[in-house]
């Protein structure tokens, strides 16, 4: 069964992704900030393949450590992840400031988001892994 980590630091909002993950058969790992969301990602890293997270669904604004800082922290140290990553955001995604992670990263959700486009991306990004 994939597993899939949401980090966001709206309960409700990962409540929904949870429901909807749940759904598609995905076990679902939840982080409420971003170092708590760091911290299971440096667990399923150290353990064996068995608790490998396949997909990161990760909020931009986050207490702790930011969605930016997160991807740059992946960056140096399990640059595999990235590509596996979906950020979501309440900013605008068409005036993005330049080499930012919304305007570099090809998976970038602005809230509200349709499940469909959350779908479209898992797909790709699963069929791909």
């Amino acid at each position: 069964m994939p597993r899939v980590l949401i980090i966001d630091d709206e309960s409700g909002i990962r409540f929904a992704l949870q429901r909807w993950f749940s759904r598609q058969g995905w076990t679902v790992l939840e982080a409420a900030d971003g170092p708590d969301g760091l911290s299971l990602l440096r667990q399923a890293r150290d353990e064996d393949m068995t608790s490998r997270i396949d997909l990161v669904l990760c909020d931009l604004h986050l207490p702790g450590l930011s969605g930016d800082q997160l991807h740059a922290t992946l960056l140096r140290e399990h640059p595999e992840m990235i590509p596996r990553m979906i950020f979501s955001t309440g900013d605008s995604v068409v005036s993005a400031p330049v080499g930012s992670v919304i305007a570099t990263h090809p998976h970038v959700l602005q809230k509200p988001f349709e499940l469909s486009a959350l779908r479209a991306l898992v797909a790709a990004i699963h069929s791909s892994a």
